[in-house]
């Protein structure tokens, strides 16, 4: 019964869209680390505590979820190696591959208009989820 319940809890509240390519890129992309998850790895930095290392302020749970979900989604493949200690290895697919451009001219965007959209986000905080 309490399992129940708990499998309730975490059910999804909103439905899937997929009507469109746009729906379908923030289906697989939303959550707050999986394009830093996928431009570290494609950097090369791609162990486990490698990437927790580099990106401290995301929870080693929520990162996992990340790393499972971009797996699920075939951005990722993850290697596990019959070795000791424990060895885990994760690799851009060659779908994953392909979105390399696409975060990349995202960042020449966000660069091109760094100042304007600093100065917005300066002066509305509460936009971001926080209170001035």
């Amino acid at each position: 019964m309490e399992m129940t319940y708990i499998c309730q809890m975490y059910e999804r509240k909103l439905p899937v869209r997929l009507e469109c390519g746009l729906h379908l890129f923030m289906e697989i992309m939303s959550g707050k680390w999986k394009i830093n998850l996928i431009w570290c790895i494609h950097q090369g930095i791609n162990r486990p505590g490698e990437l927790h290392r580099t990106l401290p302020n995301a929870s080693r749970r929520l990162l996992d979820d990340q790393l499972a979900q971009l797996v699920a989604h075939g951005m990722l493949v993850k290697k596990v190696f019959d070795v000791k200690p424990f060895k885990v290895e994760y690799a851009l697919t060659p779908l994953g591959q392909t979105l390399i451009p696409v975060i990349e001219n995202t960042a020449r965007w966000g660069e091109s208009y760094r100042s304007e959209l600093e100065e917005k986000i300066q002066k509305n905080p509460s936009f971001r989820g926080e209170r001035s």
